[in-house]
């Protein structure tokens, strides 16, 4: 009986080792684990820090710059004396010093590049933001693309259940002599063909796993189930002001901040015009023997001021005016995009909302007319052929119920998407 009792125990412990059960995951989830994963998002996070010191390394400019030097140098000279013979003598020198100068006017040039280095981190803050927002779509996508499988699974399973129920009348009534073969092969058909798109369903589990594991950012296939529900907010119902949100959304924002630095790229072109003025000082010793004694000094300023270099910075003067307007005409372009992609979105969300609503109403219907009919058919009162549209019209309803609800869900995700919703959306609900 102990070897029995053990035989059982060990059997188990393997079975239940090579099943895993599957990592339930929630949205708020999925978006944590994105937001530390996604290899896009860590590139735009990096692409800011690289805008930062950009910023950094053009805002120096304005500082003092302070070198410190030391040197040493011995020479060797030749030379005949009084009695004819050569004579070599050697001498030492050696100094140390520290010079400073700082910019005093540049026509404003160097405060230009800081400035348009601030609009470039600004920008780079927003493309982060965009690029937040992408993922954030295309991770909602996937996430109801999974929920949307794995509620197909049971749902299949009972159309496949009723599709052999069904078989099963018809068989009998086939037996008994009251229907035809070509009801019962359609029957049989209609359950091959419910067997069929319950496997279907079911790999297209992993296909959907194999998708929300690439959007989270996981290196390989992870075998999750998500949990959700197929319900939105009541506040979808209230109209919003397009106008007011596309001034809100990091696309235009960014579009904006490139018109400025444009604007400021411009002015530092013009400043190469102006002369730049700077004050220069340094202090230090020198002597021939280590250490230096005698002190030297300097104090001054200098100015410099190109005459003529080819026309070049006239070209670069062009060049910036141009690409100022073609920034300000990308930013009236990008607003008259995102007002229409605001339309859109929003009137696509409304009719999915609704949607939803007329295929649940035609869900019922289908579910009482095949409750009736089939009563009807059990009792000889209707026929196959009438009963099997019916039973038809429900697994369409069935499926096209459950489409309407997660197409509803991704509708949303466009709109979140519209108006700059990032990973980081449901923290600011």
């Amino acid at each position: 009986m102990n070897k029995i009792i053990l035989s059982i125990f060990i059997v188990s412990a393997l079975l239940s080792s090579s099943v895993k059960a599957d990592e339930v995951l929630t949205w708020e989830d999925c978006a944590q684990e994105a937001l530390q994963k996604h290899p896009e998002l860590i590139v735009a996070t990096e692409k800011v820090a690289e805008a930062k010191a950009n910023k950094n390394i053009s805002k120096s400019s304005m500082l003092p710059q302070i070198d410190a030097g030391l040197s040493g140098k011995r020479t060797q000279t030749s030379s005949k004396n009084t009695a004819g013979e050569y004579v070599e003598k050697y001498n030492n020198t050696f100094a140390y010093s520290i010079s400073a100068q700082q910019l005093v006017f540049d026509g404003f040039k160097t405060s230009s590049d800081v400035s348009s280095a601030l609009k470039t981190l600004q920008a780079e803050g927003y493309n982060y933001l965009l690029t937040s927002s992408d993922i954030r779509l295309s991770l909602r996508s996937a996430f109801v693309e999974l929920l949307r499988a794995q509620e197909l699974v049971p749902l299949t399973e009972d159309i496949e259940k009723r599709r052999k129920q069904n078989y099963e009348l018809v068989k009998l009534r086939y037996e008994a002599g009251r229907e035809h073969k070509g009801s019962l092969l359609t029957a049989k058909a209609d359950l091959a063909n419910a067997e069929f798109e319950v496997d279907q369903a079911i790999r297209n589990i992993t296909l959907a796993q194999r998708e929300l594991s690439k959007e989270l950012g996981f290196a390989e296939l992870r075998s999750v189930s998500v949990k959700d529900e197929f319900e939105l907010s009541d506040d979808y119902r209230d109209n919003p002001s397009l106008e007011e949100l596309a001034d809100t959304t990091p696309f235009l924002r960014q579009l904006i901040a490139k018109k400025e630095v444009a604007r400021f790229d411009l002015n530092s072109k013009k400043a190469d015009f102006l002369p730049k003025v700077y004050l220069n000082v340094s202090a230090g010793r020198t002597n021939d023997d280590w250490p230096p004694k005698h002190d030297e000094w300097s104090a001054g300023f200098s100015v410099s001021l190109p005459l003529f270099e080819g026309g070049s910075r006239v070209s670069e003067v062009s060049k910036a005016k141009s690409q100022l307007r073609q920034a300000e005409a990308t930013e009236r372009s990008g607003r008259d995009s995102v007002l229409v992609t605001l339309e859109e979105t929003w009137k696509d969300l409304q009719d999915a909302i609704d949607y939803v609503s007329v295929q649940k109403q035609f869900l019922e219907a289908a579910k009482e007319r095949a409750k009736i009919t089939r009563a009807q058919y059990e009792t000889g009162l209707t026929s196959f052929d009438d009963w099997i549209v019916i039973e038809d019209n429900l697994v369409t309803a069935e499926k096209a119920y459950l489409n309407a609800q997660a197409n509803m869900l991704i509708s949303e995700s466009y709109w979140i998407q519209a108006i700059g919703g990032t990973l980081e959306y449901e923290n600011k609900k």
